[in-house]
């Protein structure tokens, strides 16, 4: 099964193995080191190429096996939608926690965090790097931070009021329901999160249910300004490494991406799990890819048999001569496409949070010319180089790569933590929920906002001339 990945590239050296032992060829050792343990952390947007650079620092370090951050990829099925990494672009390097969990069962940052652990210190005891790779910020947050609400929870439970979270409306599948419940207990915490956010409004109301206190107050609180966010004080010492790429680059490559994935197979594996009377708020269903096909698969089985759609191949399904299944996929292509693009949006505005407001050391490697390049020598000179530079410094306990920790980023974050509680509403694109000012200044600079408040002005405009006339 081929995948459309960054620019193909071979290893720097044909001498190395794919992923060498300690002592191996010319690999650097991993010297001995006072101060906490080293683990690395590949970030960027989906399709930036984190994958593929993990691998690839196997060849130029000794040791190094992969722990994979992603929220979907950790489930069993749809491999080409997520766009887990086949076993022979894999090089023999190990990788950890992809595929291991039942795709409708609710996997948490919490759940991510007591698996990753173990794993990571496993890799440690022998001898090894882990390097960290996922788009799942919030995975990754989880795991080098030292403080979850979750662990506040629990330190909270003699302070419990209920017994049975039903009490609270949490039995209720109801999202906006359960929304509306939230606004009842806890406003503030119900202005931080869109209405739509199924799993964020369950596990506030989880709280709640939990600890009795407010969301908000365990948000606000001393301790979370001073440790939620940041690495400060984690049990590793973490090296990030950030792959971005202009944003016009990344958007073409996800396209490709699409559709090289619908050449693969990516209709069969969203048919085989699809449900009309599945929610696509829980597991594996949640992945982008899924719940785009559900117009286009509800007609698709009026005009099959039960048993021709599970047999049905995608090429079958792609080679349709029904103008109106036609329409549908492509629309839902489509919508695939544009869905994945705002998620690389929602990703590096993330990421550029991190590293500004929450005082993250994120090492930004720009991949742009090596996605514009043909050959993999680019990929070589442009990502590999720069990120195996400031791998061995960092192995080398470089103090110039340290994060700061001065009180101006503390005073900083805090200002940022409390203003991610402001909710903006643009009434011009239908009513959509922006968190924080960054983000509501982001999407005012939008082409989409801009068209939508140039016709709204212009509609108004025309009403009020019609109403001068009639006067």
């Amino acid at each position: 099964m081929s995948h459309l990945a960054a620019p193909a590239s071979p290893l720097s050296s044909p001498s190395l193995s794919p992923n060498p032992m300690p002592g191996d060829g010319d690999s650097s050792p991993l010297p001995e080191r006072g101060r906490r343990k080293a683990v690395l952390v590949v970030m960027g947007a989906t399709g930036a190429g984190k994958s593929r650079l993990a691998v690839d620092l196997a060849g130029h370090f000794a040791g190094v096996e992969v722990v994979s951050a992603d929220s979907m990829q950790v489930y069993r099925g749809l491999d080409v939608l997520t766009n887990k990494v086949p076993l022979h672009e894999q090089k023999g390097v190990p990788h950890h926690l992809l595929s291991i969990v039942d795709p409708s069962v609710e996997f948490t940052c919490r759940d991510f965090r007591h698996h990753a652990l173990p794993i990571i210190e496993d890799i440690l005891d022998r001898g090894g790097l882990p390097v960290v790779v996922g788009g799942t910020n919030f995975y990754i947050q989880a795991l080098v931070c030292p403080f979850l609400f979750e662990d506040m929870a629990e330190d909270m439970q003699g302070c419990t009021l209920s017994d049975h979270p039903d009490d609270t409306g949490l039995a209720t599948d109801d999202v906006r329901s359960g929304y509306e419940h939230l606004k009842e207990i806890d406003p503030i915490a119900a202005q931080r999160i869109h209405p739509n956010n199924h799993r964020k409004i369950k596990r506030y109301l989880e709280l709640y249910a939990t600890t009795g206190a407010q969301p908000s107050h365990l948000f606000q609180g001393e301790a979370a300004e001073d440790k939620w966010g940041r690495p400060n004080n984690s049990r590793f010492d973490c090296c990030f490494l950030w792959v971005d790429a202009d944003l016009h680059v990344l958007d073409n490559y996800v396209n490709g991406r699409v559709d090289c994935m619908i050449n693969d197979g990516l209709l069969d594996e969203v048919c085989n799990i699809y449900n009309p009377n599945a929610a696509y708020t829980q597991g594996l269903r949640q992945a982008i890819g899924v719940r785009e096909f559900d117009e286009f698969f509800r007609l698709y089985g009026t005009k099959k048999e039960p048993d021709e759609i599970k047999t049905g191949s995608s090429t079958s399904m792609v080679d349709l001569h029904d103008d109106k299944m036609k329409s549908l996929l492509n629309e839902a292509v489509s919508q695939l496409k544009a869905n994945t693009r705002r998620l690389v949006r929602r990703q590096r505005r993330r990421l550029h949070r991190l590293n500004k407001d929450f005082g993250w050391n994120l090492h930004r490697i720009d991949a742009t010319e090596a996605f514009q390049c043909t050959t993999g020598h680019s990929w070589n000179i442009k990502v590999i180089k720069p990120c195996t530079d400031v791998v061995r410094r960092f192995l080398c306990n470089d103090t110039t790569l340290a994060s700061k920790n001065s009180s101006d980023d503390i005073v900083g974050t805090r200002v940022a933590s409390r203003e991610l509680w402001t909710q903006y509403v643009c009434e011009a694109c239908d009513n959509r929920v922006l968190r924080g000012a960054h983000e509501w200044e982001q999407h005012k600079q939008g082409r989409g906002h801009r068209k939508r408040t140039q016709r709204l002005k212009q509609k108004c405009k025309i009403k009020s001339t019609a109403s001068e006339v009639e006067v």
